[in-house]
């Protein structure tokens, strides 16, 4: 089978702005990874192309890279479920991390992340039989944030990271759920508490579902993060604007059955929040001259009664 790859090349040593795309066309077996491939370009092809692996059983975590725009473990990936007649391969390094040679990144920044939510247990007190026991189902609930690997590609396609570096990152996040939740660790509202901060923290993520599409584990660190959420409102951590924004929402379609954008705006900011007020002047007036200023009044949805029935069951059931 013919395979073409398109590899974005960086070379460091010629200057910070060498950056180039090289074709490869190689022949390689149908059920070849793209893995495969670029260990066959980089032995019989071209020596100088840089690339990260390890296992090649998708285990750890090293060969993310981008294939056709998209975050991926490439030893996990064949070439005929992305090309299977004969396509261009794009091939690049992972995003929102720097490029240190070729198809090699700096995960530097990645772990600093993970140890701003102290990646470990921390107990008041030493376990009385020498060890901690906690029970099958305990540890069950755990299984999934536990699946993490720390490839990184979740935090590669993170488009909250691609304009906000101070976010912690779903990596870092969905880790940190597995200490939140783990039976054996007693800072819970302490954990809580600071990954509910304004800055960086559990609020800032958008839930454009990037990392839960490239996640090679099924770990899906937003709905991670939406739980850490709910268990942050709980212990009474709502001094944030992200709150504000979720509890107008949902007061908002419950009583009229859609979004009053205006109530949204100004209680996400804070009722009582001047500066931030004020911030909003120039938004609200470029809506206004281009004509997209929401209603002060919205109108109620014909269905309303519908939505507050459904909005009842929800609270019920939770």
């Amino acid at each position: 089978m013919e395979v073409k790859l398109k590899v974005k090349r960086f070379d460091p040593e010629k200057s910070k702005d060498n950056i180039w795309y090289q074709d490869y066309n190689i022949d390689i077996h149908p059920s070849s990874t793209i893995l495969d491939a670029l260990i066959n370009v980089r032995e019989e092809v071209d020596g100088t192309l840089g690339l990260r692996c390890a296992c090649r059983a998708s285990i750890c975590g090293s060969c993310g890279m981008k294939v056709n725009g998209q975050a991926k473990l490439v030893c996990k990936t064949r070439v005929e479920e992305i090309a299977p007649k004969g396509e261009i391969l794009l091939i690049e390094p992972m995003g929102n991390h720097t490029i240190i040679r070729d198809l090699i990144v700096d995960i530097s920044t990645f772990f600093a992340k993970i140890e701003q939510i102290t990646p470990y247990l921390q107990p008041d007190s030493e376990p009385e039989t020498g060890e901690f026991i906690v029970s099958n189902e305990s540890m069950d609930k755990l299984l999934t944030e536990m699946n993490c690997i720390m490839c990184g590609l979740c935090v590669s396609d993170c488009t909250v990271l691609e304009v906000d570096k101070t976010f912690i990152g779903p990596a870092a996040l969905a880790k940190a759920s597995r200490f939140v939740y783990d039976p054996r660790d007693d800072q819970t509202n302490q954990r809580l508490n600071y990954l509910n901060d304004e800055q960086g923290g559990i609020w800032d993520c958008t839930r454009c579902m990037q990392c839960v599409e490239v996640c090679p584990k099924g770990v899906s660190p937003m709905d991670r993060i939406m739980d850490l959420r709910e268990s942050a409102i709980e212990i009474g951590a709502k001094k944030t604007h992200g709150y504000h924004h979720t509890n107008s929402f949902e007061k908002s379609v419950t009583a009229n059955g859609r979004l009053d954008e205006t109530r949204l705006a100004i209680e996400s900011a804070g009722i009582f929040n001047i500066s931030r007020l004020i911030d909003l002047i120039p938004v609200g007036l470029k809506a206004l001259i281009r004509g997209k200023l929401p209603p002060l009044f919205p109108h109620k949805a014909e269905d309303n009664k519908k939505i507050q029935e459904l909005a009842k069951k929800i609270k019920e059931d939770k």
